[in-house]
């Protein structure tokens, strides 16, 4: 069987549905862009450094707890 060469494009959308890692970084930090600047809006004496570290946070114990949710009510899958 003879193989079709891969486009540019093809080829890096191949890869990104293989490597899921990196998009869900990229997501993340899209994510914080909404949610750094409420926290610095919402929190007096904050700075924007501090800011980004809570929305990072705040995501990430998210992304624990949906985890945890699945791995509680679908043991067979892990």
């Amino acid at each position: 069987m003879k193989m079709m060469p891969l486009c540019g494009g093809m080829l890096f959308i191949s890869k990104w549905r293989r490597q899921k890692l990196p998009l869900q970084l990229f997501v993340a930090l899209c994510l914080n862009l909404a949610i750094a600047p409420a926290v610095y809006a919402a929190v007096d004496g904050v700075q924007r450094r501090q800011a980004w570290a809570i929305g990072l946070l705040g995501l990430v114990t998210l992304g624990l707890a949906i985890y945890l949710l699945d791995v509680v009510f679908h043991p067979e899958r892990y």
